[in-house]
């Protein structure tokens, strides 16, 4: 009974208030998010942490991801990595808004996220961009992995930053956002760092590994260095599904499965 009230009094708002109105929101928060695939882990695979370093980077995480999707079903983003940078570069230099730089670092991610397809089709993992999610299901169950380009679609809708023009949404966001929408199990980022650290550890050799944070707390420090983008955190603080993500080594053989089953290896940062 209290589930239809909530329904009618929920259909009423929506029919006589703004989309803005608290009591809408609020009534629409009330509703319990349903889990579409609570059994997959996403992984985003960095662009210039791995996919730009070639063969020797990414074909021993090829053979991770096709091992460990024998016992994990995985959605696995790429980034775009310093050809997404140069691309930034150009079309900013030439005066191109924020929306244009979204369109164009979405293509770089996708190059990547080709590339790693033909690496893992003779395995059966098909690439997947925003418009076949919605048979996202089905390429799962067939073959338990799919790769995706992370970077959001927004494209000429991308959010406006407060200062430059470049995206804030990029692959980083778009990867995180499909496990929250989702209502996935995990999300792991995997970089060429074993975490986060007070600074870049490949420029400040005193910079220290944090080996777990709160998203206050990261947002507090205002480090100079972090290794995911910092719009993510926003994201966490709303969450509801991913409440935590963890940020690993990919070069360190292993870590992958590990971090699948749950086993922290690297840094974990949570909600709260």
């Amino acid at each position: 009974m209290t589930e239809v009230v909530n329904s009618a009094s929920m259909a009423s708002l929506l029919m006589e208030r703004s989309l803005d109105d608290p009591e809408l929101a609020a009534a629409t928060a009330a509703t319990p998010d349903t889990p579409v695939l609570p059994d997959v882990t996403v992984l985003k695979i960095g662009g210039q942490s791995v996919m730009d370093r070639g063969r020797s980077a990414v074909l021993p995480i090829v053979d991770e991801l096709v091992d460990a999707k024998r016992t994990h079903t995985l959605l696995i983003g790429t980034g775009g990595g310093t050809r997404a940078r140069h691309v930034y570069s150009l079309a900013a230099e030439l005066g191109m808004p924020t929306g244009v730089l979204s369109a164009v670092g979405q293509a770089v991610a996708g190059q990547n996220a080709q590339m790693l397809g033909h690496l893992m089709a003779r395995h059966g993992v098909p690439v997947v961009g925003p418009a076949a999610f919605g048979v996202i299901a089905l390429h799962l169950a067939e073959t338990r992995a799919a790769i995706f380009p992370g970077m959001p679609p927004y494209s000429l809708w991308q959010r406006v930053p407060g200062a430059g023009v470049l995206p804030p949404y990029r692959t980083d966001a778009g990867c995180y956002l499909v496990a929250e929408t989702y209502g996935c199990r995990r999300m792991v980022f995997v970089k060429d760092e074993d975490g986060l650290y007070t600074a870049n550890p490949k420029t400040d050799a005193s910079a220290t590994f944090i080996p777990r944070i709160t998203v206050d707390e990261l947002i507090e420090r205002d480090l100079p260095d972090v290794v995911v983008e910092r719009p993510l955190l926003e994201l966490m603080r709303t969450a509801r599904h991913i409440r935590e993500i963890q940020v690993i080594n990919g070069l360190r053989p292993g870590l992958i499965r590990r971090a699948l089953e749950g086993e922290h290896v690297g840094t974990i940062i949570s909600a709260a």
